[in-house]
């Protein structure tokens, strides 16, 4: 791993958040030392215990000699915009740890449980020679789907007393779930909740199915061998191709998604509110007004 220069990963991060997407110049010394990190993504509703199951995957990862960076999405401040520090303060185990590093990341308003800037994010922290990156979503639920396009291993963790189990996984987190981590099995009923969990992915989906493990993360339990299976389920990817697949895809979307902000932002910067309300007092039809202005721009 490279030596770490956490006021230079700081900066660099902070200036890819606040551009919406890292600038050219800051790329000549990433976009070749990239690919090597195995990203791992961390999803599911509130108070699931993704955040304590996190720091005992890290901890254990550590125990290996992996080193670490971990992307936090944070709900943004009202008063700030800047990011709540929620998960920070409650990893207090691995911010003294030099082979950690921990950045959170205001939502900003973005949908689907990831900021804009997320994958930049993991990108510089992948060109410093982290072995492994764990991206956590805000927490929203059932929308967190934009991880997929981050992450090469989903890890979706839901909890027994979250109730109805084909509710908490059927719109859209069964899709994206490489492995289902059934946290607090400790709680009555939660071999239920399991069986439930099973039986609604046999249902639901064929050909490949995520793995369904059980874990207590406040106890460490289960967290070395759910580590294990997402060792192998790297190895296993990289040997077949898939990953290697499964990252090209990733990168057709963020091209296109990235273009499509370009061109809002083109957009907006040559049209004003009061440009669309002259569209309004004329008592324009709504898709012609907006076909309007398309045409204008194309002029």
């Amino acid at each position: 791993m490279n030596s770490i220069n956490r006021r230079q990963i700081a900066r660099k991060i902070s200036i890819a958040e606040n551009s919406g997407g890292l600038e050219d110049r800051e790329l000549s010394d990433i976009i070749g030392n990239i690919g090597n990190a195995f990203r791992i993504g961390i999803t599911g509703p509130v108070g699931a215990g993704k955040s304590t199951l996190i720091n005992k995957l890290a901890l254990e990862q550590r125990s290996r000699g992996q080193s670490i960076g971990i992307i936090a999405v944070d709900p943004s401040s009202p008063f700030t915009g800047g990011a709540v520090l929620g998960d920070r303060v409650r990893m207090t185990e691995l911010t003294l740890d030099e082979g950690v590093y921990i950045r959170s990341l205001a939502t900003r308003g973005a949908f689907g449980g990831l900021t804009e800037t997320s994958a930049d994010a993991a990108d510089i922290l992948d060109s410093y020679g982290f072995e492994r990156i764990i991206i956590e979503t805000v927490g929203v639920g059932q929308t967190e789907i934009d991880i997929v396009e981050a992450c090469d291993a989903v890890v979706v963790v839901l909890e027994p007393s979250s109730g109805d189990s084909v509710q908490a996984i059927k719109a859209g987190l069964m899709e994206i779930a490489d492995v289902f981590a059934i946290n607090k099995m400790d709680i009555q009923g939660a071999n239920r909740f399991v069986e439930d969990v099973e039986g609604s992915i046999h249902l639901k989906m064929s050909g490949s199915q995520p793995k369904v493990m059980p874990v207590i993360a406040v106890k460490g339990e289960g967290v070395t061998e759910l580590l294990d299976y997402l060792d192998e389920f790297f190895q296993e990817a990289k040997s077949s191709g898939s990953l290697q697949e499964r990252r090209e895809k990733q990168r057709v979307k963020r091209i296109k998604r990235l273009a499509e902000m370009m061109i809002s932002k083109q957009l907006w910067a040559s049209f004003s509110d009061q440009d669309i309300q002259k569209l309004v007092d004329e008592n324009i039809p709504v898709k012609q007004a907006a076909k309007q202005i398309l045409t204008e721009i194309n002029k």
